[in-house]
């Protein structure tokens, strides 16, 4: 399996020539992809190259933006927010710190979200409060992989980044079956083009085990689905 140093030629080399690819295609939305890849992969690389410190530090910082942009969607209340964002923080550090505690770590961290709503005696919201802050406790634990699956980290972010293009890319292009009602821009050939580019990607990179992917050719775009759910 490549490792984050092995991986900064080809990286750059992708960045490279995708940057002319988007040029070339003149498309807004392709631009501001790139642009946004161009910022995350050093970051990401950086924080994977640090090693476990590093690899929790990008997950504490990847799960504050989530808790906070999810609190501010669903428009929750303050102390909600700080619940789940120590909980999100806590995690990958526990995974880094004391892995054999991670369970109990996230037990505690279910308490936690739910009793802020139980102790602040909200006999009307106090059920959705909890229950809220447990689906994005759930929907944010994926971030403590980040510190426990190593190098294999990389290969998946790559790989999701080559799917999600490559999706866009063929969905736009060939048409035909929308994905699901809550994505009407996603389309079938295109979710299917982006798992088998996401699949080519994780080979290239020597890093293609049933689990992996399964995350990127399935949990990839289910996680696309998620997400336009709770937006709408």
């Amino acid at each position: 399996m490549i490792t984050p140093a092995a991986a900064v030629p080809y990286v750059a080399a992708a960045l490279a020539v995708g940057g002319v690819a988007v040029a070339l295609s003149r498309r807004r939305e392709y631009v501001l992809r790139w642009c946004a890849w161009a910022v995350a992969v050093p970051v990401v690389v950086a924080a994977l190259y640090a090693g476990p410190g590093g690899a929790a530090a990008l997950a504490v910082a990847a799960g504050i933006v989530c808790a906070l942009e999810y609190g501010a969607l669903l428009k929750s209340a303050v102390a909600d927010r700080v619940a789940l964002v120590a909980v999100v923080t806590a995690s990958p550090l526990v995974a880094w710190l004391a892995p054999e505690h991670l369970v109990k770590a996230l037990v505690a961290g279910v308490l936690a979200v739910v009793l802020v709503p139980l102790l602040a005696g909200d006999a009307e919201g106090g059920l959705r409060r909890a229950s809220l802050g447990v689906f994005g406790m759930v929907w944010f634990l994926p971030l403590v992989g980040v510190v426990l699956l190593g190098d294999a980290v990389l290969a998946v972010f790559v790989a999701v980044s080559v799917g999600d293009i490559a999706a866009s890319f063929a969905g736009r292009s060939l048409g035909g079956p929308a994905l699901s009602p809550l994505s009407p821009a996603k389309r079938w050939i295109g979710t299917l083009a982006g798992a088998a580019a996401g699949l080519a990607a994780l080979a290239a990179l020597g890093a293609l085990t049933v689990p992996l992917a399964v995350a990127v050719a399935v949990g990839a775009p289910l996680g696309d689905l998620l997400e336009s759910m709770v937006k709408r």
